[in-house]
């Protein structure tokens, strides 16, 4: 643990026409009645003219006062710092405004110095000191603070017991959290409460329904925070049935539905998909208040319905930071990146500071829009507005970084980090794993098992993805064993899926094939996807038509399935079963997702479509795409056409292929920006073959490094090389 910072003081001295009186008794009288921090460093000036050596009576009566006067708390900590021996009743009442303001962690620095010290804890110590844990998510040290309690036998005390439930809750470790819980001899609602949120924000909402079940037989009456959070759970979990059932039990006892219960109905109506259940309580309701409403923002956004949610953004006159913050998550997770990070901008000009969940979004979108020039203003941001010490924020920066292609500057957030739980690791092993570098995936999946991080199904996804996409399938295996025989855990649908891409990549169908026939889950849509994608690569036509027809029976609409049987029909000239396939696709309204390449310059995103001529330089990317076709074919290029299934003669298919919006984008990028700068291209679909060859040349013919992320993990173009090594 850190020591505790020493903050200078800037003492003014007190103005020439005011004379003090310096008897204690008037100090104290005038501490006590001080308004104002500025007021107060007088009166701290003239207590050290007249008083060199205060005593400790008079340090302490002038902490007291700043307490409430400070909102940073920098000036109380540097008197609670010149202070030896403090009393405990005072450092108590340093902790409680500690534990609730902007910077909790300074609790800790407390607690240090009274352990220090010898200062004793009473059971009035603990709750503020755990609720800053809490705040911090500082296991390691709840869980030193939580042994101190159990040595001087206040672990039995109830206020003890229900923050200690909720430090471990908020640690996310939830199962440590239970143990206190079921120690304790009659949970309140309070302690109820805690335990079931816990288990909802964990996941594990069929335990959160029993416990909320064992509060009612328990003859404790559920409040309008439980059932918000059963409601919530519900939507989350897709227990319509449950909720309705909640829903009739508020009606049937007459308790008053506020704007919370209804808020958390309409979401949990709205998450299960009965948005005409959403509605209706909207209407009928005469409390449409700001919370209300933000429940229908955040409802429409979860189903998609983005425009319905702005109109009713649009209405609200009120908005505070939820309501910004719903509307700003609604475009992140609605594929408008860029509407989100305009709205931001709107927030910031009306006032309001973001909290560290509209960050969250904020950073979402970024990651999502891979624009890394916005990703490092969105960075400055977090840590100039003092969000840099949130481990979710770090997090999510690691991932931002990441999807925008730059790899190093996620392993330096996740360096400087004080603190990393598995989701730290998890997300710097997929990191390495979406750009290729196999190596430091499984480097660093070593690492986090010295380190003692345990790491989960979702970290298993992301290593067995590494091996996948760079041929390993040795190691491939032993850590799909390792899953399932060192750390209990059962593979799921990803885990299969993850192994027939492990094996389907490295031209093993038949292994691959086996892992479905003997796999204990029924295949889904993701598991003979990866099946049929493999049979694409390596041109089996038999098992992957196979496969297709597998997805098919699953998912009738699904739009990759019927492109891939198009494709291979196509590419074997069987035009009739083609065309069929794609009148089949015409009649459900079906089409194939066209490619979309962006890069962004200057702060701002360009977006390209094949053979896009919307561009105000329209001319000139062409002019350059010319070029630089002309340049590539000097050092081996040669258009490859094999993946252009229409059709058409075979001049007609090398223009389209020179057209695919990733040329574009790489022209433009070549004419707009600086010679020794990187280009980045986002696309929304795979790389073809050709585009694949043409990077790597062109990184040649330049002398640029191209990056281009596509739908499933990054390529890294210089010198004439990619980092996938041709194996993707």
């Amino acid at each position: 643990m850190s020591t505790l910072p020493c903050t200078t003081l800037s003492l003014p001295h007190p103005p020439n026409n005011t004379s003090y009186t310096t008897t204690p008794t008037t100090l104290f009288k005038s501490l006590s009645s001080s308004t104002n921090l500025s007021h107060l460093k007088q009166l701290h000036a003239q207590i050290l003219k007249s008083h060199p050596d205060p005593s400790h009576s008079l340090l302490s009566r002038l902490l007291l006062s700043s307490l409430p006067l400070s909102p940073s708390l920098h000036y109380p900590l540097s008197l609670f710092h010149q202070l030896p021996n403090p009393p405990t009743h005072l450092c108590n009442k340093l902790l409680r405004h500690l534990s609730r303001c902007r910077h909790p962690e300074n609790a800790l620095f407390v607690y240090e110095k009274m352990r220090q010290q010898g200062v004793s804890l009473d059971r009035f110590s603990f709750p503020p000191l755990l609720k800053a844990v809490s705040r911090v998510s500082a296991l390691a040290e709840g869980v030193e603070i939580h042994g101190l309690a159990c040595k001087l036998g206040f672990d039995s005390d109830p206020f003890v017991q229900t923050v200690l439930v909720r430090m471990y809750a908020a640690c996310g470790k939830v199962m440590d959290a239970r143990l206190v819980f079921d120690k304790m001899p009659s949970p309140d609602v309070v302690a109820w409460n805690i335990i079931i949120d816990g288990y909802c924000q964990s996941g594990h909402y069929d335990i959160a329904f029993n416990l909320f079940e064992e509060m009612r037989n328990s003859d404790v009456k559920p409040d309008e925070m439980i059932l918000s959070t059963m409601l919530s759970a519900c939507g989350r979990a897709g227990k319509l049935s449950y909720g309705k059932a909640i829903h009739e039990f508020i009606e049937e006892n007459d308790i008053v539905v506020d704007s919370h219960i209804l808020s958390a109905l309409i979401a949990m109506y709205a998450g299960s998909g009965s948005m005409d259940l959403a509605q209706k309580l909207f209407e009928k309701t005469s409390a449409r208040n700001f919370v209300v409403a933000t429940a229908m923002v955040s409802g429409y956004s979860k189903v998609g319905r983005v425009e319905d949610a702005r109109k009713i953004f649009d209405q609200i006159v009120q908005k505070d930071l939820v309501c910004w913050s719903a509307m700003i998550s609604g475009y992140a997770e609605s594929d408008q990146p860029q509407e989100a990070l305009r709205l931001f901008s709107e927030m910031e000009v009306s006032g309001l500071r973001p909290e560290p969940v509209t960050m969250l979004s904020v950073i979402s979108a970024c990651a999502h829009l891979g624009a890394l020039d916005q990703a490092i203003w969105v960075h400055l941001y977090v840590d100039k507005n003092g969000f840099g010490g949130a481990l979710s924020i770090n997090n999510a920066l690691i991932d931002m970084y990441a999807k925008c292609g730059s790899l190093e500057r996620a392993r330096g957030v996740f360096e400087k980090m004080p603190r990393r739980n598995v989701i730290s690791w998890t997300t710097m092993i997929s990191a390495f794993a979406m750009h290729g570098d196999a190596s430091n995936a499984l480097n660093y999946f070593s690492q986090m098992k010295i380190a003692n991080v345990e790491p989960n199904a979702v970290t298993f996804v992301g290593v067995l993805y590494a091996c996948s996409h760079a041929g390993l399938v040795e190691e491939g295996r032993q850590i799909f064993a390792s899953m399932v025989n060192e750390f209990n855990i059962n593979p799921k649908h990803k885990h299969y899926g993850c192994m027939v891409d492990l094996y389907g990549r490295a031209n093993l169908l038949r292994e691959a094939l086996e892992v479905i026939e003997t796999m204990p889950l029924a295949p889904n849509v993701v598991i003979w996807g990866s099946l049929m994608a493999a049979c694409q690569i390596h041109g089996e036509i038999e098992l992957g038509e196979f496969a297709a027809k597998q997805v098919l029976e699953l998912e009738p609409d699904h739009d990759g399935a019927l492109v891939f049987l198009s494709n291979i029909y196509a590419k074997e000239r069987r035009w009739e079963d083609a065309a069929m396939v794609r009148k089949t696709m015409k009649n459900s309204g079906i089409s194939k997702q066209r490619g979309c390449s962006r890069i962004e310059l200057k702060n701002e995103v360009h977006e390209f479509l094949m053979a896009d001529r919307s561009h105000e330089q329209a001319d000139q990317i062409y002019e350059k795409l010319n070029e630089v076709v002309s340049e590539v074919k000097q050092v081996g290029y040669s258009p490859n056409t094999c993946n252009v299934l229409v059709d058409i003669e075979e001049e007609e298919k090398k223009e389209l292929i020179l057209w695919h919006s990733e040329k574009l984008a790489l022209s433009f990028g070549l004419i707009s920006s600086k010679k020794d700068s990187c280009i980045r291209i986002v696309k929304n679909l795979r790389i073809c073959q050709d585009c694949h060859t043409f990077m790597k040349l062109a990184s040649k013919v330049y002398d640029r490094e191209i990056i281009v992320r596509d739908r499933t993990r990054f390529h890294h173009f210089k010198h004439g090389y990619c980092y996938c090594k041709d194996y993707w």
